[in-house]
C-alpha cells in the first residue's frame, strides 16, 4: 500500500492506480483531484508523460476516441458522397502506408515499457555527456521503423528516463538513417543516398548537442522520469539476474502479454490521435491539391526550397512513403537539395512531431526543434542543390 501525499489516504499500488513519476519514484493518488493538486504544487504538468486513461479520464472523453470517431465519420461520409470520394481514397491510402509503422512502434514501445527497466535507459541516455548523444544516434540507426513508429519509441524512451537531448537526437536520426531505410534510399538515389544518410546523422548529432546546451542553461524542460543510478550499477549483471529469475510458464507468459499490451495501449492514447489528425489533413491536401502545382514550384531555387519545406510540414507520410515522393521531386526538377529538405523537414517541422513533443514533453522542447534543425536542413539543402548534380 502507498500513501497519497496530498490527503494521506492509503492507495493500492495496482496497474490502473493513478500515479505520476517524480524524481524517479512512482507517487500514487486516491483521486484525480489529488493528482492534479500535487502536480500543480510541484510545477509538473499532469498531461505530460501520462496517458489519459492513466489519470482517470473516462474513455468517451479521451482524445483517441474523439478523434477516432471524427475520422470514422469522415470516412463513412466521404465513401457515400461522390464528390468526397477522393478524400476517402486518400485516407485509406495514408492509413495503409502509416498504419503498419504505428502498430510496430506501439508494439516495440510496449516491449520497452514492460521489459526495459527505467534504470537502463537512465544510465545509457540520461547523462549530460557528448557520448550520450552518440549513443542515441547509434540506437536510432539500429531501429527499423519509419518516422511514425519512431515517434512512439521516442516518447517511450522519454517515459523511461532518457534525457530530452537524447530523445531529440534519436528522433532525428532514426527515420532517415536507419539500416532498412538506407537500402530503400540506395534503390532510389543510388550513391547520392549517402549524402542524405550522412547529413541526417550530422543534423541529429548537432541538434542533440544544441539541446544539451539548452538543457544545461535550463531553457528546456527537465525529464521527471529520470532515475538516479548508483555508479556501480551494471546493466549486464542486472539483466542476467532478471533473465534467470523469469519463469517461462503459462501464467507468466499471459502476465507478460497483458503487460506489453497495457504499455502499448497507454502509449497509443498519447500519440495516435495526433497521427490521425495528420492523416486527415494530409488526405485533404492529397485529394484536392493538384500534384503538378507542387512540382512546378519546387525547383532548385531559394523559393523552391521554402515551398518544399512548407509542403513537407503539412504532408503526413512516413519515411518509406515519402522517399518515392522525394525521388519524384528530384526526377522532375533535378533539385536534389529539395528532395533532402522534403525528407528531413518531415521530422523537424512536421506539425505531428511538434504537437506530440508539445503535449508529451513540453512546449519549449517542441518549439526549439524547428528553430535548431530547420536552418541546418535549409543550408544543407541549398548546398546540395549547388554541389550535387
Amino acid at each position: 500500500m502507498a500513501t497519497d501525499p496530498v490527503c494521506g489516504m492509503q492507495v493500492d499500488e495496482t496497474e490502473h492506480a493513478l500515479k505520476v513519476t517524480h524524481h524517479g519514484k512512482s507517487i500514487y493518488f486516491c483521486s484525480k483531484h489529488c493528482l492534479e493538486k500535487y502536480t500543480k504544487e510541484h510545477g509538473l504538468d499532469a498531461d505530460v508523460g501520462l496517458c489519459e486513461s492513466c489519470i482517470g479520464v473516462p474513455w468517451h472523453k479521451q482524445r483517441i476516441f474523439r478523434v477516432g470517431a471524427l475520422m470514422l465519420a469522415i470516412v463513412l461520409i466521404s465513401y457515400t458522397v461522390p464528390q468526397l470520394r477522393p478524400l476517402y481514397e486518400n485516407i485509406i491510402e495514408y492509413t495503409w502506408i502509416v498504419g503498419w509503422a504505428v502498430l510496430l512502434g506501439l508494439f516495440l514501445g510496449g516491449l520497452i515499457d514492460y521489459f526495459i527497466p527505467r534504470e537502463y535507459i537512465s544510465k545509457m541516455l540520461s547523462k549530460k555527456e557528448k557520448k550520450t548523444i552518440v549513443h542515441s544516434v547509434v540506437l536510432g540507426f539500429l531501429m527499423s521503423a519509419c518516422s511514425h513508429g519512431i515517434l512512439a519509441l521516442a516518447i517511450q524512451l522519454y517515459k523511461k528516463g532518457a534525457s530530452i537531448p537524447s530523445v531529440i537526437a534519436f528522433l532525428m536520426a532514426a527515420p532517415w538513417a536507419n539500416f532498412a531505410y538506407t537500402v530503400l534510399l540506395f534503390s532510389l538515389f543510388g550513391a547520392k543516398s549517402l549524402y542524405i544518410i550522412f547529413a541526417a546523422i550530422l543534423i541529429a548529432l548537432t541538434t542533440g548537442f544544441a539541446y544539451q546546451m539548452l538543457d544545461n542553461k535550463g531553457l528546456i524542460e527537465a525529464n521527471p522520469n529520470t532515475t538516479k543510478i548508483d555508479k556501480g550499477f551494471s546493466i549486464r549483471k542486472d539483466a542476467r539476474k532478471r533473465i534467470k529469475a523469469y519463469e517461462y510458464k503459462k501464467g507468466d507468459l499471459m502476465k507478460t502479454a497483458k503487460g506489453v499490451a497495457s504499455g502499448s495501449w497507454n502509449l497509443a492514447t498519447m500519440i495516435v490521435w495526433w497521427i490521425m489528425i495528420g492523416i486527415l489533413a494530409a488526405s485533404v491536401i492529397g485529394a484536392y491539391v493538384p500534384g503538378h502545382i507542387f512540382m512546378e514550384y519546387a525547383g532548385p531555387t531559394a523559393f523552391g526550397l521554402m515551398v518544399t519545406l512548407i509542403v513537407a510540414t503539412i504532408i503526413e507520410v512516413c519515411s518509406e512513403g515519402s522517399s518515392p515522393i522525394a525521388f519524384e521531386i528530384f526526377r522532375q526538377t533535378g533539385a536534389f537539395g529539395n528532395s533532402f529538405v522534403f525528407l528531413m523537414a518531415g521530422v523537424a517541422t512536421d506539425y505531428t512531431e511538434i504537437g506530440l513533443l508539445w503535449t508529451n514533453i513540453g512546449k519549449k522542447t517542441a518549439l526549439w526543434l524547428p528553430a535548431i534543425a530547420g536552418p541546418q536542413i535549409i543550408v544543407l539543402g541549398y548546398l546540395f542543390n549547388v554541389l550535387v548534380v
